[in-house]
């Protein structure tokens, strides 16, 4: 993924108003990030830990959604899986929901997927991060296809949110 600039990813929400863009807490450290190893970029709020956010580059552009994380990782003491890197987690994974954009939105549609409550997929599918004992099933697929597999799920994500 390309280094983005705070404007760019305010820019880039499509389910949200430009006024809660404008207002949403943007990363600090986006110098710091791995931007060579994500596939998205994606963010707890710390003042709301039920706001995260994500962008991802889709058709050559940055998009970005507001979501929602309506309580604490799914099943505590239960292995889930994230819809988006395949990876399986120990109370690591949760249910994250996006307002549809444009009008389905404003009349409160939403389009939810389990992903890694972290937003870390990218690093685990890379290997640069462990989500611990048994976190990855064992498969046939390359890094390459595995991280091929993270931009396809987001994107299908992506849609169902836009459409």
């Amino acid at each position: 993924m390309q280094p983005l600039t705070e404007q760019e990813i305010r820019a880039a929400f499509v389910n949200c108003t430009r006024g809660e863009a404008k207002r949403l807490a943007v990363p600090r450290d986006l110098a710091d990030r791995p931007w060579d190893d994500l596939d998205y970029l994606g963010w707890r709020d710390p003042q709301s830990p039920e706001r995260t956010y994500l962008v991802a580059e889709l058709d050559g552009r940055p998009t970005g959604l507001a979501l929602r994380c309506p309580g604490s990782p799914s099943g505590q003491n239960r292995r889930s899986m994230c819809s988006v890197c395949v990876t399986t987690h120990i109370g690591g994974v949760s249910l994250m929901v996006a307002p549809k954009s444009g009008k389905a939105g404003k009349q409160g549609n939403s389009v939810g997927v389990y992903l890694c409550s972290d937003l870390s997929c990218s690093l685990y599918v890379r290997g640069k991060k462990d989500a611990g004992v048994g976190a990855r099933l064992h498969e046939t697929l390359t890094t390459q296809e595995r991280i091929q597999r993270v931009a396809v799920n987001l994107a299908a994500f992506v849609s169902r949110v836009t459409a």
